[in-house]
């Protein structure tokens, strides 16, 4: 006799969609701020925490500096000044490794590559030798670094060698290569910035130069305007389209939020920071890091390369399945890396006025892979921003000023660093078995 079948047991229709939402993002189908916080809520349990726990170290590292520094100057205007102009290094080579980074690789070469840009364009300038203009010294040494980029992404690429094996060669290689540079002009290796020529002062000026006051409240009017009808008219088109677009609340909310950011910035560069004399204005540093920031967060974030970075970071062989040139998007992320840390060299060498053998690549590499792993890119691939770069940067960048002023040893500040590095892994690591 044959056994009777158990009858089908009936399904929870809305089971399938409760499983889906919990993969979207709240942006996609939040319909009120309400909705929006809750999904958000249930990101961070699932272990989507994004840049809250760097955000959270920020403000606890800046809390903790004004309480215990010498007369509680960290959160003053000088030393918040002083702290970007220290971390803006970091943060352009975090932004930097930021690209390789997403496709599970990584550039040793970073520290050195950038170390040659800064020497190509301080050595163009010499009015006594080659006396370049600084828009064509400038163009030169990003050129330079670029095209370093893209011959070690090119031998990655396309002879199968590990990035890490091609970048180390690229390591040792570039740091002689900035020592023979070093020796082209007239100065015994230390050309400088600091000599009065027009060029030279234009490159000085990068890091050390100030925008005047009022032009700084007018040119911070001009960009949150800017930014704010960028985000309502794009959002409304959106709704108008049909298309998924965050709600009204949100949009006004960050509209508000990058004002609110804005004036504090500018009200706090338009502080006179000089103990003698005048010194007012937003360093124009600050504009340069905010627009390689939005640069490489719009090529990330809303362009079809961006989309193929993340996709050969997931999963590189459903990537080339899906028909993307895994080779050239990997080369031209290399390319990329080079370009931005030629940005970094310059500015370096601004920082310093000129510059020397004393680079030290080897420990600029390292934290700016730090400064993007502690600021949330993963080291695994697949995830991460160009603000990751900025907010680590200025976590590395905060521990290293609170601890000068509280006159501590490089060494503890090398600790202190690792062990915040090691907690950013872990948290990485954590949070993707959560998502498993």
């Amino acid at each position: 006799m044959a056994r009777a079948e158990a009858p089908e047991l009936p399904t929870d229709p809305t089971a399938a969609v409760e499983a889906a939402k919990a993969d979207v993002p709240p942006e996609l189908v939040a319909q009120s701020l309400g909705e929006y916080a809750r999904g958000y809520v249930a990101r961070i349990r699932s272990g989507e925490s994004g840049v809250l726990p760097v955000v959270v170290g920020l403000v606890a590292i800046m809390a903790v500096f004004e309480v215990i520094s010498p007369n509680h100057v960290f959160l003053s205007a000088g030393n918040l000044i002083n702290l970007f102009q220290q971390s803006a290094v970091f943060m352009v080579l975090a932004m930097a490794e930021t690209f390789v980074l997403l496709l599970g690789e990584i550039d040793l070469s970073v520290g050195y590559v950038a170390a040659c840009g800064g020497v190509i364009g301080v050595q163009l300038v010499q009015p006594v030798t080659t006396n370049w203009p600084w828009w064509a010294a400038i163009l030169a040494a990003l050129a330079f670094t670029a095209a370093v980029g893209a011959v070690q992404g090119t031998i990655i690429t396309r002879l199968g060698i590990p990035s890490f094996i091609v970048t180390l060669a690229g390591f040792l290689i570039f740091n002689g290569v900035m020592l023979i540079l070093l020796l082209l002009g007239p100065f015994s290796g230390y050309p400088n910035l600091t000599g009065g020529g027009f060029n030279q002062q234009v490159i000085f000026n990068l890091m050390w130069g100030s925008i005047d006051p009022n032009v700084s409240w007018i040119a911070m009017a001009v960009i949150v305007l800017g930014i704010a009808a960028l985000f309502w008219f794009g959002d409304n088109r959106r709704r108008r389209s049909g298309l998924v677009a965050p709600p009204v609340g949100l949009t006004l909310i960050k509209i508000a939020l990058v004002a609110a950011a804005g004036i504090a910035v500018v009200a706090i560069s338009n502080i006179n920071r000089a103990n003698l004399g005048t010194l007012e204005g937003v360093p124009w540093v600050v504009p340069i890091v905010l627009f390689v920031l939005a640069a490489w967060t719009i090529l990330l974030g809303r362009t079809r390369y961006g989309r193929y970075v993340y996709a050969i970071g997931g999963n590189p062989e459903a990537a080339r399945r899906a028909g993307i040139n895994v080779a050239n998007i990997r080369t031209i992320a290399f390319a990329l890396t080079g370009f931005t840390a030629g940005i970094g060299g310059l500015l370096y060498a601004s920082l310093l006025g000129g510059m020397s053998n004393n680079v030290q690549g080897g420990q600029y590499v390292l934290f700016a892979v730090a400064a993007a792993v502690i600021g949330g890119t993963s080291l695994f691939g697949g995830r991460g921003k160009a603000i990751h770069g900025v907010l680590g940067g200025l976590v590395i960048g905060g521990i290293y000023n609170g601890m000068y002023l509280q006159g501590l040893d490089v060494q503890r500040i090398f600790i202190v660093t690792g062990l915040v590095l090691l907690a950013a892994v872990t948290i990485d690591a954590v949070s993707r078995r959560a998502r498993t």
